[in-house]
């Protein structure tokens, strides 16, 4: 599961809003726990989260969180639930005002995958400048669970840094598609132009 996680997602980029909108609520969930178990409940967590569809998450109740909060399928932590459901909110807010989940996320990297390089899997830090950028990006959007150390999983898994290893066989490729990548050119208003400023698997 963690292998083929590794082998197919793990560092391609995507701009994808529900994509991302998954992986920000994955990456939060993770948090005190291993990442195996997140990749299990992967399916129990796109059917209780209307396939990440931020729209209809948004629309949530209390009611409804009372009955995710008893469903086995997912982490039943209140807070990373609430959460999810507080984050589809901003996230359909800043649609409504033009921007983009991708955009912004993508603008602390300057539109381009990082590419660290990384020999060692000691080498590949928890966080880095670039994720406490994005930490604070996102908080200041309204955000939550979006730490610096989950902002940086977050960019790994979503490919804003390639952090496989320089010998890992999915370097090159993800390398590859980093440099024909296209990410989205508008981010929210409020973010202006300021973005063109190890964790799991390691990418071995």
């Amino acid at each position: 599961m963690e292998r083929d996680y590794h082998d197919r997602e793990w560092g391609v980029p995507t701009a994808d809003e529900q994509a991302l909108f998954e992986l920000l609520t994955l990456e939060g969930a993770q948090a005190g726990l291993a990442w195996r178990t997140i990749l299990a409940k992967r399916d129990g967590y796109r059917d209780a989260f209307a396939r990440f569809d931020p729209a209809r998450v948004a629309r949530f109740d209390p009611a409804r969180v009372d009955r995710l909060v008893a469903n086995p399928a997912i982490v039943r932590h209140r807070g990373k639930i609430e959460s999810t459901v507080a984050n589809a909110r901003t996230l359909v807010a800043l649609h409504r005002g033009g921007g983009s989940l991708g955009a912004l996320v993508w603008s602390v990297v300057g539109a381009r995958p990082l590419a660290p390089r990384y020999a060692k899997p000691g080498s590949i830090p928890a966080r880095t400048p670039a994720s406490d950028a994005l930490a604070k990006l996102l908080a200041k959007q309204g955000f939550r669970f979006v730490g610096s150390t989950t902002c940086q999983a977050f960019m790994q898994a979503a490919g804003l840094t390639n952090d496989h290893l320089v010998g890992c066989h999915r370097h090159a490729p993800c390398e590859a598609l980093g440099a024909k990548f296209s990410s989205p050119a508008r981010a929210s208003s409020s973010t202006g132009s300021r973005g063109a400023k190890a964790r799991r698997g390691s990418g071995s």
